[in-house]
């Protein structure tokens, strides 16, 4: 039962990202991170929230990102990491370590492969400087969607009693 309600919350809230947003506002890293403290098969805590996102990436029309994936893999393991006890404290620090993480990866993927910066270290914060814009929106959409996420499950599992055995 705690699987198939894990599963349909992040399935539900990836679909979310068809929704009109903020760039860089979304439920990414909050699904990589909630999935890796809840599901008891810690394979399947990277395993359902990729596969949701591949869902909505599939549903919006986008051809997967190999650095987002790459991202959402690396929160993920962050998650399984840093959320083995499940506080105010620790979700906060992995999502804002998740938009670290994001931002990181996924730029470093733009300077080395779309050729719109030079190939210097000059180049790299250029490209990282130029993104700084969507930071901000990165880091509120990974911190509202964790609240919500582990705030509604935790309300949801104390009201309907759902075992903690994923």
């Amino acid at each position: 039962m705690q699987w198939l309600t894990l599963t349909g919350i992040i399935i539900i809230t990836a679909l979310t990202r068809i929704l009109p947003h903020p760039p860089n506002f979304t439920p990414i890293a909050a699904i990589g991170l909630f999935g890796a403290a809840h599901f008891a098969k810690k394979y399947w805590a990277v395993i359902i929230p990729a596969a949701a996102l591949l869902l909505s990436d599939f549903v919006m029309g986008y051809t997967p990102n190999l650095s987002v994936y790459a991202s959402f893999a690396a929160i993920s393991l962050l998650g399984l990491v840093s959320l083995k006890k499940i506080s105010t404290i620790h979700v906060v620090g992995a999502s804002l370590a998740s938009s670290v993480l994001f931002f990181v990866i996924t730029n470093f993927a733009v300077w080395y492969g779309a050729q719109m910066y030079p190939p210097t270290l000059e180049g790299l914060g250029l490209c990282y400087a130029a993104a700084i814009p969507f930071f901000g929106n990165t880091v509120l959409g990974d911190l509202i969607y964790s609240f919500f996420l582990f705030v509604g499950y935790h309300f949801l599992h104390k009201k309907y009693l759902i075992p903690n055995i994923a």
